[in-house]
């Protein structure tokens, strides 16, 4: 759950050369890195610098001098002499500098990348090959470069009408420095086995390791840190997608820059530099990529993003003569903090890169976080291609072995790559020891209960939800429930509640009891029965978990309530792939609490019984899926998702009353970007057939109250409500919306005060079948349309803002301030 926890990691380079010498290039003029410049010693080794311009260069041999290029700056030679080991070298730009890389017939690298992409289906390891495994050791921490760290005690002075004195001494750089010299900040391992079976690829964790934790943080293991593959079409950075430099149109996406040719595992390769033609607008994707002179395949590639952050991904290939193929051997991955000038909370926001400017517009003092880095290295080992595989369980992508968690001291100094260094055997003993001495663990556990809305005591889970909540029918409602956990049993369930509205004067409860029948697929049978009351016209998804809300504004405002009691069955199950599924039958027997009346076929019903069969599917096509010894879970949440539920009345059983379907459906998607930005579009749409009461249709999720002037009607918005729309305003039996919400950057007022802005737009279409079989409530149809807009001033203060909302269009009021919403907005910001 990456909403409140982090975890950066980094691999300790295995040092095999006798010598090697380290640097740094920067431009001359401007003091800044130069990122990919190529550094090349007398023996013919060479590498290229890093996305802060530093460079670490080996051999076998004596190197006694070394030759810098870089794209538009004049070549220098050094001379390395055995004092030194450490060159700081700037470089000259050309007289003619190239900002773009322009693209022409005469350009080699043109020819060169058009062969990459026409031979990239045989020099792809999943074209080629039928099949692969192998196996992977992977380290990561968050740590920093003590050599990086000034490590002085600051005196701190304040001038004031008698003088100048010292105020206080800031010591912590010098804190800082003192604790990274011993240990890092945060470190795990894993050894996994990946399997390619020439559909899928999956990865059994057969080992992990985390400083801190008796049991791993699951969530953290699926984070896809780079794409595995150089030859998908859509690269992906940090959970960003982009255009692959040899994507079948990537001569329109980007330059191309023929720099050098090197040799890599005894071939020849062309070292082509790429740069995004959109750079300017936007952060894009640059890098370098090394390409077989003979077979044109990627025998390695660096990626690269610099914006408000700066991040990197290596992936490094061998040679197979005997297929005649480059097969990926390393990844790295590597995050820097960027030039900003607002604070990036990054997976989550547990590690924070703070802003560059001081409230007054000047640049503020360096801290801890201008030094941190997540440096992550996998190294593949064990490779197999000549035998056939068979994967087990190929449904989920990630799988954790029963004892992952509990391997001996001798399985990681089997599988390691390198015997810990003194820091990273420092990290496990002191972070384990903190964890302990300060309950992190249980604390953390603690903190994902009450993120869904639950607080454990023993083996019992409290419901928060049901403590406190007021609407204006049962008035405040006070009550108690909750469910078991797995403290009393990993294979049963008992749930329940029971609440009491202080206005209605009723009670109302539920019961039920689950068993788990599989524990792969995370399937569970239960029987339950339900008294209570619910809101008219709203869609309920089984698939979906009721969500954790501090405050629910509808059902706060809203009057209009049926009491419902409920016998069910269910079974709930995750066995389709990407899936989760309920299947319910259900006998309800339903009394509106308001003046209402069902005429059917000259019949009046007041109350009504309905038996009900329901299939509710949520299909997230693009998530991962992780199974663990605790079953499986949506590990890596990715947009966009699908929910579609189906009800159908069964006739003649248990006293039902009407035949009917119903069809619901939603697709909601979201964008984060990097540099702060979000974009969020939901489709619903629902239509009911057959003989059916109001109660059940739809209303569209009005929010706007029955009075008479805008600040009467202040209150507080929902998440996907219709601001503007009064309740019981509209009713459908068939209908359509959509919205769009995107949220800009946050603007700086005070150091403090920071809102967010959003725009957001809602529109909806519906009509309504046999509406004079309705009687007692008065009720307009969405034939024409119903559109608003607004824009959101969030989190001005502690999680509190401000939404303005108009609405226009065929249903756009007489009145002109009865188009006109304003409303609280509320964002509680629980990570961790």
């Amino acid at each position: 759950m990456k909403h409140f926890i982090i975890l950066f990691f980094f691999f300790t380079f295995s040092l095999q050369a006798q010598f090697q010498i380290t640097g740094i290039v920067k431009d001359a003029s401007t003091q800044k890195a130069l990122p990919f410049a190529s550094i090349t010693s007398n023996d013919g080794s060479s590498t290229i610098s890093d996305v802060d311009g530093k460079f670490r260069l080996l051999s076998k041999n004596q190197i006694t001098a070394i030759t810098i290029s870089y794209i538009g700056y004049v070549k220098k030679n050094i001379a390395v002499t055995d004092s030194q080991l450490f060159y700081k070298i700037t470089l000259l730009q050309k007289t003619d500098p190239l900002n773009e890389v322009i693209i022409s017939n005469e350009n080699p690298a043109l020819a060169i990348i058009k062969k990459a992409i026409q031979n990239k289906e045989q020099n792809n390891p999943q074209k080629k090959l039928k099949s692969f495994e192998f196996k992977s050791y992977n380290k990561l921490i968050v740590t920093a470069n003590p050599d990086s760290i000034n490590g002085t005690i600051d005196s701190v002075f304040v001038t004031d009408t008698y003088g100048t004195y010292l105020k206080k001494l800031d010591s912590t750089d010098y804190k800082f420095k003192q604790l990274i010299k011993k240990q890092h900040l945060f470190q795990t391992e894993k050894v996994s086995k990946y399997q390619f079976d020439g559909k899928r690829l999956k990865e059994t964790i057969l080992g992990t390791k985390m400083a801190g934790f008796k049991q791993p943080v699951y969530e953290i293991l699926t984070f896809n840190l780079q794409s595995y593959s150089i030859y998908d079409p859509k690269y992906e950075l940090f959970e960003t997608k982009y255009n692959s430099p040899i994507d079948n149109d990537a001569l329109k996406d980007y330059n191309f820059k023929l720099l050098d040719t090197v040799a890599i595992d005894g071939r020849d390769t062309y070292m082509i530099y790429f740069k995004n033609k959109k750079e300017k607008r936007a952060a894009g994707l640059e890098g370098i990529l090394y390409i077989d002179e003979i077979n044109f395949a990627v025998a390695k590639a660096i990626m690269r993003i610099k914006g408000i952050l700066d991040i990197s991904g290596i992936h490094e290939f061998q040679f197979i003569p005997e297929k005649y193929l480059w097969f990926p051997t390393s990844t790295t991955f590597k995050i820097v903090k960027g030039i900003n000038d607002d604070d990036i909370k990054i997976l989550g926001g547990t590690i924070q890169f703070d802003g560059d400017v001081e409230e007054d517009l000047t640049p503020r003092k360096r801290n801890e976080s201008d030094y941190i880095y997540l440096l992550s290295q996998t190294t593949n080992f064990d490779i197999q291609y000549t035998t056939p595989v068979s994967i087990k369980k190929p449904i989920v992508q990630v799988e954790i072995k029963e004892n992952a968690i509990n391997k001996p001291e001798s399985f990681w100094t089997e599988f390691r790559k390198d015997s810990l260094d003194s820091r990273s055997e420092k990290t496990y003993l002191s972070l384990d020891s903190i964890s302990i001495k300060k309950r992190i663990e249980n604390r953390l556990n603690l903190g994902r209960k009450i993120l869904t809305g639950y607080l454990p005591l023993g083996f019992w889970d409290f419901d928060l939800r049901r403590i406190l909540s007021y609407n204006n029918y049962e008035g405040l409602r006070l009550g108690i429930g909750g469910t078991t956990n797995d403290y009393f049993s990993k294979k049963y369930r008992l749930e329940g509640y029971s609440a009491y509205g202080l206005r209605d004067h009723n009670f109302k409860y539920n019961s039920g009891i689950s068993v788990r029948v599989n524990k792969f697929s995370n399937s569970w049978v239960g029987v339950s029965y339900t008294d209570d009351l619910r809101d008219i016209a709203s869609t309920d998804y089984a698939v979906e978990k009721k969500a954790f809300k501090i405050y629910d504004p509808r059902s706060i405002n809203f009057n209009t309530f049926y009491r419902y009691e409920r016998w069910r069955i269910a079974l709930e199950s995750k066995i389709i792939p990407k899936t989760e599924s309920v299947l319910a039958l259900a006998n309800t027997f339903i009394t509106p609490q308001f003046d209402y009346t069902y005429v059917l076929n000259g019949t009046s019903y007041h109350t009504y019984t309905m038996t009900t069969a329901t299939l509710s599917l949520k299909w997230n096509p693009y998530s991962d899926y992780m199974q663990t010894p605790n079953g499986r879970f949506e590990a890596e949440k990715r947009f966009p998702k699908f929910t579609l539920q189906l009800t159908q009345s069964i006739p003649n059983v248990w006293n039902n009353d009407f035949v009917y379907t119903k069809i619901d459906f939603k697709a909601d998607y979201q964008i984060k970007y990097l540099n702060g930005q979000r974009t969020y579009l939901l489709l619903e749409a629902g239509t009911a057939f057959g003989d059916i009461p109001l109660p059940q249709l739809y209303s569209n999720s009005p929010n706007n109250l029955n009075q008479e002037t805008i600040f009467k009607r202040i209150t507080f918005a929902g998440r996907n409500s219709f601001e503007t729309m009064y309740f019981n305003e509209f009713f459908s039996s068939e209908f359509l919306s959509f919205q769009f919400k995107h949220g800009f950057n946050r603007i700086h007022i005070f150091n403090k005060i920071k809102p967010s802005l959003d725009f957001v737009t809602r529109m909806a279409w519906g009509s309504m079948k046999n509406s004079d079989n309705h009687i007692g409530i008065d009720f307009k149809t969405l034939n024409k349309g119903f559109f608003e807009s607004g824009i959101e001033l969030n989190k001005i203060f502690n999680g509190l803002g401000l939404g303005g909302y108009y609405r226009y269009g065929p249903n756009h009021l007489s009145n002109f301030k009865d188009n006109i919403a304003i409303k609280l907005t509320f964002i509680l910001d629980l990570s961790f």
